[in-house]
């Protein structure tokens, strides 16, 4: 290289040294005084006629800014790309000038950098306005943002499940929120990559630019879409330190509305793009490191980036852009206009009801901007919004969805699926809408096989809402509005060893002999259901070999043994996939719902080849969408993602530090008098002191309703609504954890 510089730009005595890059080689010169950067290009017109264009480019910025940018050299023929030889190859030399400064990313940044960044910037754009160059505009490159979705295939290179599922919503995000508004954006040709260490800084201002290689012909937004990226990195606040730079970029180059709505998901994009290709290069060329230079801080920041409201981000840049925020309606507006068409039986939760907007996996999004960390919602089991589950749908919804009556794979498949996750007896399953749908199915199959129609279960268990399943959940016909016992149910006491009749080691036996004599007593039952854990009865877990006793007393009467894993299915316990496998026992019929479909609306009843023959009896059951295509797929997407992201391994590993935590500030506050549950299906009960039981409603209420003031969302359950109820999604997290325990402590302490 230093015989190229002496015969193509007569130096004198260069010294080259090569710089880390992407593709283009470079080398940083001297000579003398003087300092250069070298860059030298294969024999490819493709990558010659760009490097023309960029000549062009930085002429023109020349023309109002000499010093900012860097300056393409002539050689003495009065070219600015020489030709030369290396290893009987040709090749093409382009010399530019030097800039002196020090790195964006090597400065402590202060806010009054970035406003100088956003000025700089925007002065750069102005520049560029109205400058056009047909290759620039006919480029194609996977960095653009307009060409985002290029990067898509890269996902798959993501070895993290949970690093990679970020990456698949913000995809997702971005085709349903900036694609859409694309060709209303403006256009131009933009630098498209200032990064920290293309920005140079002196005396805390931004002093020069370098490295157009990512000239485009792009949605102007994205030239501030790319720079925050990589500027709010390593911030606490990232949205707060975006503000400066938006207000004094729009001071130089007004932006419109519409450009500033789409800036959080763009920010988003670019961030995407940067650890998509480093995870790429890490695989295909593991030995060149520049490409991962910010992948860490870009995983830092993305994860931030997606515990952030958007609404709470686009009102932000509104207001530094200038532009008004969106009012939105008040909540009582909001309440009444649904009470004016849906009767207000229909509850919400909290004194103060959330007007929410959108949510993704554990975290939900209200209108007003703020943000709630979800730590009660069990129904959106593998995380709110997660994009293989909704990319599962929408794609099936747009091949298929019919009624049951055809044949169709993805029956066949989930059902298959479904299946391997239980013992062989169990090993057919019907497919309904819902947990209650199952409920009511799953009595409809135990009267008909055994031809008796009394159901024993626990006292404050809850299995649905249709009439026959309200008719033996105490939770309903023992509370408010409810009509007492029928013939057709027997109760039995709920083997709580915290509260109950019976606290010692072998309390499940005790319960069981309780439970077996009224069973003996009656005049025959048709089955015994319950949940593993009671849910509505205060998050309790049966009391240690309690099923194990019942269901051999209820078998010995011919009766069947129903386990509702509704709520404590799919590996929410952590130890087990099952509630009923922490007894050791396997009933006859298992009843699901909810959390398989991840919300959406889908249920089951499991069970064996016998019970299912018996009600072949000639009247048909049909379900129109029970099984349908899509719900089949969402439910296989449900499986793959619990397996692929070792979420029951994560429902263990937090909900043991949940438990360890609450067990810490129980020992803390007398208050607590006991925390209870398994994995992330967990509660603790309040009570006026720990020595007298007294159960303490006004404190759970007070202790659930400051959480949600203070942006964490639980519930109260149990026969005095005094336990708090945790069951987050399984994506739930030490550090939500750690979020939850210390408001609790503070609440507490208030209290």
């Amino acid at each position: 290289m230093e015989n190229v510089l002496k015969q193509q730009y007569r130096l004198k005595n260069p010294t080259t040294k090569r710089l880390v890059g992407y593709d283009i080689v470079n080398y940083r010169v001297e000579d003398g005084s003087e300092k250069y950067i070298l860059k030298v290009y294969p024999d490819n017109k493709n990558e010659l006629d760009f490097a023309g264009a960029e000549n062009e480019v930085l002429l023109h910025l020349q023309k109002e800014r000499n010093s900012c940018f860097p300056h393409p050299l002539e050689n003495p023929a009065n070219e600015l790309l020489s030709p030369f030889e290396e290893n009987e190859t040709k090749k093409y030399a382009r010399l530019l000038t030097f800039l002196e400064g020090t790195f964006l990313g090597e400065t402590e940044h202060s806010k009054e950098l970035l406003k100088s960044f956003g000025s700089f910037l925007a002065q750069m754009d102005v520049q560029l306005k109205d400058f056009r160059n047909y290759v620039v505009e006919a480029r194609t490159l996977k960095w653009d943002l307009q060409h985002f979705l290029l990067n898509e295939e890269y996902v798959s290179y993501i070895s993290n499940p949970s690093e990679k599922k970020i990456v698949a919503y913000f995809f997702q995000q971005y085709k349903e929120n900036v694609l859409p508004v694309l060709p209303a954006l403006r256009k131009q040709i933009i630098h498209s990559d200032a990064n920290d260490w293309n920005t140079l800084t002196q005396n805390n201002r931004i002093s020069g630019l370098i490295d157009f290689g990512d000239l485009c012909y792009s949605h102007l937004i994205n030239e501030a879409a790319i720079a925050l990226a990589y500027a709010l990195m390593g911030k606490d606040d990232p949205v707060e330190w975006a503000v400066p730079f938006l207000e004094e970029y729009n001071k130089v180059y007004r932006l419109e509305e519409k450009e500033v709505d789409v800036l959080y998901w763009l920010i988003a994009a670019r961030l995407c793009t940067s650890v998509c290709n480093s995870a790429y290069e890490k695989v295909q060329r593991p030995e060149n490191t520049y490409i991962q230079i910010s992948e860490k801080p870009a995983w830092d920041l993305l994860k931030k980036w997606v515990t952030l409201n958007p609404i709470y981000a686009r009102n932000e840049f509104r207001n530094a852009a200038g532009f008004e925020v969106p009012k939105e309606k008040a909540i009582d507006e909001v309440q009444a206009e649904r009470f004016s068409s849906v009767n207000p039986i229909f509850s919400v939760s909290y004194k103060t009801p959330i007007y929410m907007e959108r949510a993704a996996f554990q975290y939900m999004f209200d209108k007003y901007g703020k943000r709630y960390l979800d730590a009660y919602n069990n129904i959106p089991h593998v995380g709110h919004s997660h994009p293989k589950v909704v990319e599962t749908g929408q794609k099936q919804m747009a091949k298929l969805n019919t009624n049951t009556r055809y044949l169709y794979d993805q029956i066949n498949a989930y059902t298959g699926s479904l299946l391997r996750h239980f013992p062989k007896p169990l090993n057919k399953v019907f497919l309904v809408n819902s947990g209650s749908a199952a409920s009511d199915l799953a009595i409809r199959l135990v009267r008909n096989f055994t031809g008796k129609k009394r159901i024993a279960a626990l006292e404050h268990g809850y299995h649905g809402n249709t009439n026959s399943v309200i008719e033996i959940s105490h939770y309903k016909f023992a509370g408010k509005g409810g009509q007492g016992a029928s013939e057709n149910v027997l109760p039995l006491p709920m083997p709580d060893i915290y509260r109950g009749e019976f606290q010692a080691e072998n309390a499940g036996t005790s319960y069981a002999e309780k439970a077996i004599q009224k069973i003996r007593n009656s005049d025959g039952i048709a089955a015994f259901i319950a949940e593993p854990v009671v849910g509505c009865g205060g998050q309790v877990p049966l009391a240690s070999g309690y099923l194990k006793e019942v269901y051999a007393a209820v078998r010995a009467q011919n009766g069947l043994c129903i386990s509702d894993e509704v709520q404590t299915g799919f590996g929410r316990l952590g130890d087990f996939f099952w509630g009923f496998e922490a007894q050791e026992v396997v009933p006859d019929i298992v009843i699901l719902g909810k959390p398989m479909g991840n919300g959406h609306p889908i249920g089951a009843v499991v069970t064996t080849d016998e019970i299912a023959d018996a009600f072949n009896n000639g009247m048909e059951f049909f379900s129109s969408f029970g099984g349908n295509p899509v719900s089949c797929a969402i439910g296989q997407a449900v499986l793959d993602v619990i397996d692929e992201e070792k979420l029951q391994r994560n429902a263990k590993e937090v909900g043991d530090y949940y438990m360890r935590e609450l067990t810490r500030l129980q020992q803390k506050y007398e208050c607590i008098g006991d925390v209870r549950g398994a994995g992330l299906f967990i509660g603790f009960e309040l009570v006026k002191h720990r020595l007298t039981l007294e159960p303490d409603t006004a404190l759970a209420q007070k202790v659930k309703n400051e959480l949600r003031n203070r942006y964490i969302l639980v519930s109260t359950d149990g026969p005095y609504d005094n336990v708090i109820k945790s069951k987050p999604p399984l994506c739930f997290s030490k550090e939500n954890v750690d979020e939850v325990i210390h408001q609790i402590d503070a609440i507490l302490k208030q209290s």
